[in-house]
């Protein structure tokens, strides 16, 4: 269980961060940035949910992925070492991303293909979403680029994660405006 009785502890001040694991990183880390933007997509999110109480279905969905993104951050946190941990780390699973694989179809069922690429806009809940989906194909890149160093781990779920994470965003953006029919479409060339 997580208990916070004092938020500030000073041991950042000298411009460091703990891990999961007890391991001291610079906040500027790659770890830390990854981590961090996966927490900024998570603020995002719950900006758009201000805009997203009339549509209960997409508003549950939206918590369920505010949570997840936080086992997601807590994954990141915590690095796998060869040394053991006195506890077993929060690890983003298989089980979550089918979840949202299943809602991603549920929600695009009902909506028109897309026939041009769709510009963020439209509905304020709409926008937010774009918003969001852009934070999470950025805290995405970083993951990525992460996972790519060496003696740097990132778990193939919590990769498969936040890729669909940015998937569902865009698609209940969709939703969000009208089920697509208010979708602000890209008109290649328009103002030539």
């Amino acid at each position: 269980m997580v208990r916070l009785n004092k938020i500030y502890t000073r041991t950042g001040d000298d411009g460091t961060t703990g891990l999961g694991n007890g391991e001291r990183r610079p906040k500027h880390d790659l770890r830390v940035a990854a981590y961090g933007t996966v927490d900024e997509a998570n603020a995002c999110i719950g900006m758009a949910r201000l805009h997203t109480a009339d549509l209960p279905e997409l508003d549950a969905m939206l918590a369920r992925v505010q949570n997840d993104l936080f086992d997601l951050g807590a994954d990141l946190a915590t690095p796998e070492t060869d040394a053991p941990l006195s506890y077993e780390p929060l690890r983003v699973a298989a089980a979550q991303v089918e979840r949202v694989e299943r809602e991603i179809d549920a929600l695009n069922e009902r909506l028109e293909p897309l026939r041009s690429f769709v510009l963020p806009g439209g509905s304020p809940a709409a926008a937010a979403l774009h918003l969001a989906r852009t934070v999470a194909r950025r805290a995405e890149r970083l993951m990525v680029e992460l996972s790519q160093r060496p003696h740097e781990t990132v778990g193939d779920a919590a990769l498969r994660y936040v890729n669909r994470v940015s998937d569902l965003l865009f698609v209940a953006a969709r939703v969000a405006n009208s089920n697509g029919t208010a979708d602000v479409l890209w008109v290649p060339g328009k103002n030539r």
